[in-house]
């Protein structure tokens, strides 16, 4: 393994990364979870990718993952609106995730499975934040990819991820109750259950307090944040948790299945 390879590895996340974009801007709408907006935004192939504010096609080197975004300074050539900075920071990460799992597992099945979670964690938290669903149509193949995984012993063993994503519902299902039957209105959304089993069928169960801790802390403060800036948060807001959670999930995931204790010190070993 080289230096190069981990570069080809990260401009392929990139690619992935644009990708992924598609389906953050399309997939919510394809799945019924939101009304469609004046243009149809079309399926995951087709229509040719456009500016969501003129509807021009974008041109294929104006598409360019990273680069585009920053030659364009984030404008529309056509109508010069604002591209979100959505579009950058999923390329960044997508970039990011195939990076680490090239690193740390080298060119392997593991590695391309990891990646394939990493991305469908980038995915998810992209849409619950701009729309507040976590789709079933991500987090349920996500929880069975897991467990075929780990059936292989890639991550940590079938029982602990069963466990764990018995475990992982159930815990938020549990609390989605509790506070619905408190407080009259739910507070917590089974998507964030089935998002926290799949975490728990690729981590295990030894995972999910550090997992939820780190969620926890992080949302918290988030809202702190927004609290500080003027937001007008409430505790009737809704504030979507899926964010925090894929952070959380990633973090852990890596920390605990992907790098044991001397990983980070033999990964300068490669070769450049």
């Amino acid at each position: 393994m080289n230096w190069f390879f981990l570069l080809l590895s990260g401009l392929v996340g990139a690619l992935f990364g644009s990708f992924l974009n598609v389906v953050i801007w399309r997939g919510p709408a394809m799945w019924g979870l939101m009304g469609e907006s004046t243009a149809p935004r079309g399926n995951l192939f087709a229509p040719q990718s456009y500016c969501p504010a003129c509807y021009a096609p974008i041109r294929i080197r104006d598409n360019i993952p990273l680069l585009s975004f920053v030659v364009l300074r984030g404008r529309c050539t056509k109508c010069d609106a604002v591209i979100p900075l959505r579009y950058l920071l999923v390329e960044m990460l997508g970039a990011s995730a195939v990076f680490a799992t090239a690193w740390v597992w080298g060119p392997s099945l593991t590695a391309v499975l990891a990646s394939v979670f990493l991305l469908a964690l980038i995915t998810l938290a992209a849409i619950d934040w701009e729309t507040g669903f976590l789709p079933d149509m991500l987090t349920l193949p996500l929880i069975a990819i897991g467990l075929a995984a780990n059936a292989a012993g890639l991550f940590v063993p079938l029982r602990d991820a069963v466990i764990g994503a018995a475990t992982g519902y159930f815990m938020l299902w549990a609390i989605s109750t509790v506070y619905k039957n408190l407080r009259g209105h739910e507070g917590l959304g089974l998507g964030d259950a089935k998002l926290l089993a799949a975490l728990g069928a690729w981590s295990g169960w030894a995972g999910l307090p550090a997992t939820v801790m780190i969620a926890a802390i992080t949302a918290l403060a988030a809202v702190g944040i927004l609290r500080q800036r003027g937001g007008d948060i409430s505790a009737e807001t809704a504030i979507s948790f899926g964010p925090a959670l894929t952070a959380a999930g990633a973090i852990v995931f890596l920390l605990h299945t992907a790098m044991p204790a001397n990983a980070i010190l033999t990964s300068f070993s490669f070769e450049i």
